[in-house]
């Protein structure tokens, strides 16, 4: 199919925090040295921010290298953190960790409650200011390869297609988006991401990539219960002491809260849902007197990266790099990647620049970005708490306290006496056990006070599909849900998707079982592309502009 195309000097993937500050970067380094480059920026999001989920507490360092003025430019960074309190959650009670005893990294000072998506909005400004171009509502369906095997852009996915696979009256074919270079900053498991992976085998020689899934509200409280700058996170109860994860409460501006349950996707029991697991978490006699009194005005969920130092892939390829969260640079005892995905963005678009003013016509790998990253402040952020992860296979008490002895190593500098760095051994889809090993997990019905069911909370994420679309969410094989999955793991996608979109369902005699997919409802938390114990769930882009369309997330 011949389609219609643009030519770029940069095609970025993701209007996210990498990939907005390599196109502030390059825009950045273009008017210094007088060479003009264009950048292209596309969203899959009916808006920059649309689909932008996190936390989140946000360390500027790296905002403060790109932007150092951006409190002049009013930037949303609002609320610095005034209060940090770390709680393992028994029941009913809690234990509340001194401050002294955490390690210094994990202090919050300094730091600041946000929006990440209006973080995002406001970078896309700046970004727009500087003459990138930006397309929100355009989903990168495909990879361009020229001759010799280089990536030289993407295609967006074609709109207007039926269930069937048919041309609608609104049928437009995508568009090629091509580049010297191209940048994928899709965010977490990333459809286009792992077919780079495979092909240019950039997982060879690391760890499995480890993940969470996040689930996060967002409250307004009583103004007399709240408090600008309070930092909670926990651990402990409701997960028993083998199962990682744990939750974070932070008091932003307006008299808001943003609450939020993050459970590791190596837990083992089929039975387990993360959705529920965050329900419960809410009615804990310390956390739920926050919450009395106010209303739930948002809702959204997102799988995080968690593999840490040892998980980060090959960052190039011929013709571009990874950067932000596809490839996986988040911080996961302080809970923070942003200012790595930041980082990785600008020493990017660094490289390209300067191989774009040597005169490149692309396709090459830009060779100087891994280098830079392994010199840099986020390559120690990482290097620094490697082993906290892997430590936690031990359970919550030793794990915890390992993890913490580490950490403590780094901070005062006898890194030395733990100069090595502990595996992953198993991707996550590999750590369930079977259902006839595992114990039935009764969760409470919810109050629709405190504690809600999947419907009304998918309601509160704006989510919205065009109906007569192909399904995005593809089985590699249509009866292994049933055939497999059932008998063995009890089907765990009806449990482990937080928005409810697999159902096994049976006829009036309870017979039959039948798998059903309710892709409209689908959040774009892409969890069960990681952790369907077949991995038979492949998840592809839907139309451009569909899913969720978070406000203030």
């Amino acid at each position: 199919m011949e389609r219609e195309g643009m030519d770029f000097d940069v095609v970025i993937v993701g209007a996210g925090p990498a990939g907005l500050s390599a196109a502030i970067r390059l825009k950045q380094l273009s008017a210094e040295r007088g060479h003009e480059v264009s950048v292209c920026v596309i969203e899959k999001g009916s808006e920059v921010g649309a689909h932008i989920l996190s936390g989140a507490v946000i360390d500027p360092i790296a905002l403060n290298e790109l932007i150092p003025d951006w409190k002049e430019k009013g930037a949303p960074l609002n609320t610095p953190v005034t209060d940090d309190r770390f709680l393992i959650l028994t029941q009913p009670n809690h234990i509340r960790i001194p401050n002294f005893m955490m390690p210094p990294l994990m202090n919050n000072h300094g730091n600041y409650i946000v929006s990440l998506g209006n973080v995002c909005r406001w970078l896309a400004q700046q970004a727009e200011a500087l003459g990138v171009e930006i397309y929100p509502g355009f989903a990168a369906a495909e990879v361009l390869y020229d001759d010799k095997g280089a990536v030289r852009g993407v295609v967006t996915g074609d709109m207007g297609v039926s269930k069937t696979g048919e041309h609608k009256d609104s049928y437009t074919p995508g568009m090629e988006l091509r580049g010297k270079y191209t940048f994928i900053a899709e965010g977490v498991r990333g459809s286009l991401a792992k077919q780079l992976f495979k092909k240019f085998d950039l997982r060879d020689g690391v760890d499995p990539q480890k993940f969470g899934i996040g689930i996060k509200e967002l409250w307004q409280i009583d103004p007399a219960k709240h408090k600008p700058g309070l930092v909670v996170h926990t651990q402990g109860w409701p997960l028993d002491s083998m199962t990682g994860g744990g939750s974070f409460m932070y008091h932003l501006e307006d008299n808001q809260v943003m609450v939020g349950f993050v459970i590791h996707l190596n837990y083992q029991n089929p039975f387990l849902s993360p959705f529920d697991e965050f329900q419960r978490f809410k009615q804990h006699p310390s956390i739920r007197p926050y919450f009395e009194g106010g209303k739930r005005i948002a809702y959204g969920s997102r799988a995080i990266n968690e593999g840490g130092l040892q998980s980060v892939p090959k960052l190039t390829f011929p013709g571009g790099a990874l950067i932000g969260c596809s490839a996986g640079f988040v911080n996961v005892p302080r809970i923070k990647g942003s200012h790595n995905a930041m980082k990785t963005g600008m020493l990017a678009a660094e490289a390209a620049f300067d191989r774009l003013v040597a005169g490149s016509e692309g396709g090459d790998e830009l060779t100087a970005y891994p280098e830079a990253w392994r010199d840099s402040w986020s390559y120690k952020d990482l290097f620094k708490v490697r082993n906290v992860k892997p430590s936690l296979k031990y359970g919550l008490w030793l794990g915890t306290a390992l993890g913490g002895a580490y950490m403590w190593l780094a901070d005062l500098g006898l890194g030395f006496l733990a100069p090595w760095t502990l595996k992953h051994k198993k991707a996550d889809f590999e750590s369930l056990k079977t259902a006839a090993e595992s114990k039935r997990i009764e969760y409470p019905r919810p109050d629709g006070v405190i504690s809600f069911d999947k419907p009304s909370s998918v309601f509160l994420s704006n989510t919205n599909h065009e109906e007569d679309q192909p399904v995005h969410l593809k089985l590699l094989d249509l009866s292994v849900p049933i055939s497999r999955n059932l008998p063995l793991y009890d089907e765990p996608a009806q449990r482990y998707c937080p928005a409810g979109v697999y159902e096994v369902l049976y006829d009036a005699e309870g017979k039959n079982p039948r798998f059903q997919i309710n892709a409209q409802n689908c959040v774009h938390c892409k969890t069960c592309d990681i952790k369907d114990p077949s991995q038979n769930i492949n998840w592809t882009v839907p139309e451009g502009g569909g899913g969720p369309n978070y406000p203030n997330m």
